[in-house]
């Protein structure tokens, strides 16, 4: 813990400390490393003093992207979202003052915890405590509200209710017999399929979860963010046959996994009517939503898996790899492997997506992080990107929240410069999701931050219209009525953006010049660029590759 963890009896007699200095250096006792934000009156002098405690702070250039960039923070390093939020002096309020709004109240729908303190003297106990709700249980935000008089405001240190660093959270195991069921569901299972969710990624569960494959021969799905748990590239991920592995499966375990919209509700006709559901996960309230499972297991995810396996030992089983659901699922592989490779080789001009990811995966680095985040390019880059190590991938996750992806980047450079200085982050967007946060460019050049930010340009939303269709349209009239709605201007020098604030930028059109810009952001590893690539603006996903996204099956 830091400095900060003390009794109150060891400060000087009549020293006096403000609300600034307090919420810096609860903060930093709570091991707190990194702050996100845009200042203004009244907290500007928080991010001072956070800066004096040694916290590293970002200035951001729009609130949302803080809050993006210190949630995946959040994620990497297990010390989830702390929000502090300004409000209007104590003495203003119902007076109608500055931005007056009641925060508290709003905050309390979408927090574990909304708390405003009471007095300076328990600031620490406040911090503490909403971090240790934050890291608790399922780990969610918190949110604290500070009036703006507390921030200036000062107490004398005696007075103050001063709390050492909260303990890490508890690790919660199944129940015995729930854990002997799920291993006999799965031992008389005839098509098995184990899906990895993002908690398992969260839970550090990588080292068990990879053993446990091995043990048992199952075939795996991650989802999204769990990719590399177990790296992609594995013999028994089957991410390149999902629809039918979860179709046709008949057990299936869930490590961290929810059957939300993304796993189609676990619903028919996506999945079988009568499978059997094994469903392990750290909230229970999470336990049985949509489908009623054969066995639950409340749980840490690693410590859950580390039960699983020590009772396969105690049991052994095999998965037979010369079964049909082997060997359909094998041949499923290999058919869309094939197609989405056909399309990687087209020589056509303009490119399509999948040549695009094909010249990306073959020139950068195997244990990069990836940031991705669009519609096409996110879902399309998901199959054409692999992932060999966890929690190395970050996207749009389970809201597809748009604009996360340069808060998601600065967030994951900053933890790799201070952990892993050798890895690189890779920003890969489409030209609409990059025009949500694009100005945050200026953020990663200002703390300079070797980012590379590849823009996937098709000069719209899901599609847009190459430039002389562009002219054809607006001979209609008014762009405001005659312009699709989904269309963005054609050739959008992004790449001006980097380069307007001493990054580099690079505009290509074929694979050459694409493979080239790329060698040469690999290559320099101290400045950051944008690669904008152009593609075929009517270029799309192979049919039927990602379904759940039309709006009939949401």
């Amino acid at each position: 813990p830091g400095g900060a963890g003390m009794a109150s009896g060891s400060h000087a007699e009549g020293e006096a400390v403000s609300g600034a200095q307090l919420i810096a250096e609860s903060l930093k006792a709570q091991d707190i490393e990194y702050m996100f934000g845009i200042v203004g009156i009244p907290v500007m002098e928080i991010a001072v003093a956070a800066q004096a405690v040694g916290i590293k702070y970002v200035g951001m250039r729009n609130e949302q992207a803080a809050c993006y960039a210190a949630s995946a923070v959040g994620y990497l390093t297990g010390r989830p979202l702390i929000v502090i939020g300004g409000s209007s002096d104590r003495n203003q309020e119902t007076m109608g003052a500055f931005q007056e709004f009641p925060q508290v109240e709003a905050g309390r729908l979408y927090n574990k915890l909304t708390v405003r303190p009471s007095s300076l003297e328990v600031i620490p106990a406040v911090i503490e405590k909403a971090v240790r709700t934050s890291i608790y249980g399922r780990p969610g935000s918190c949110y604290i509200d500070i009036p703006g008089d507390f921030v200036n405001l000062q107490v004398n240190k005696s007075s103050v209710k001063y709390v050492e660093c909260c303990l890490p959270p508890p690790v919660s195991t199944a129940e015995d017999s729930a854990v002997s069921e799920a291993v006999s569901v799965i031992a008389h299972s005839k098509q098995p399929l184990l899906i990895v969710g993002k908690g398992a990624a969260y839970s550090h569960a990588e080292n068990n979860i990879r053993k446990l494959v091995d043990l048992c021969g199952l075939p795996f799905l991650p989802t999204p963010m769990a990719k590399g748990v177990v790296p992609d590239n594995h013999p028994n991920c089957v991410a390149a046959a999902r629809s039918t592995a979860l179709q046709h499966a008949d057990v299936i375990i869930l490590l961290g996994a929810r059957l939300n919209w993304i796993l189609h509700f676990g619903l028919p006709p996506r999945f079988r009517q009568d499978v059997k559901v094994i469903q392990i996960d750290i909230c229970a309230e999470e336990l049985g939503n949509n489908v009623r499972p054969a066995a639950i297991l409340s749980g840490d995810i690693n410590a859950v898996t580390k039960q699983l396996l020590e009772e396969f030992r105690k049991r052994p089983w095999k998965y037979p790899s010369n079964s049909e659901w082997w060997k359909r699922l094998r041949e499923k592989i290999m058919n869309n492997e094939k197609r989405s490779k056909g399309l990687a080789l087209q020589k056509s001009l303009p490119m399509n997506y999948y040549t695009v990811f094909h010249h990306i995966r073959e020139l950068i680095p195997k244990d990069c992080i990836l940031v991705s985040e669009g519609a096409n390019t996110m879902d399309i880059g998901r199959t054409m990107l692999p992932n060999y190590y966890p929690r190395q991938r970050l996207d749009a996750g389970t809201f597809g929240t748009m604009g996360v992806g340069l808060g998601f980047a600065i967030a994951a450079a900053m933890v790799a410069k201070d952990k892993t200085p050798e890895k690189r982050v890779i920003c890969i967007e489409g030209d609409s999701a990059f025009g949500f946060s694009g100005m945050e460019v200026e953020t990663i050049c200002r703390y300079n931050l070797p980012i590379l930010i590849i823009v996937v340009n098709n000069n719209g939303i899901y599609a847009g219209l190459d430039a002389d269709a562009w002219k054809e349209t607006l001979k209609f009239g008014d762009p405001a009525t005659c312009v699709p709605p989904v269309s963005l201007l054609p050739n959008s020098h992004y790449e001006e953006i980097m380069s307007a604030f001493g990054g580099k930028g690079y505009f290509v059109k074929t694979p050459e010049e694409l493979q080239n810009a790329l060698k040469a952001s690999m290559t320099d590893k101290q400045t950051p660029s944008l690669i904008n690539v152009m593609i075929d603006p009517q270029s799309e996903r192979k049919k039927q590759e990602f379904p759940w996204l039309t709006r009939s099956n949401l």
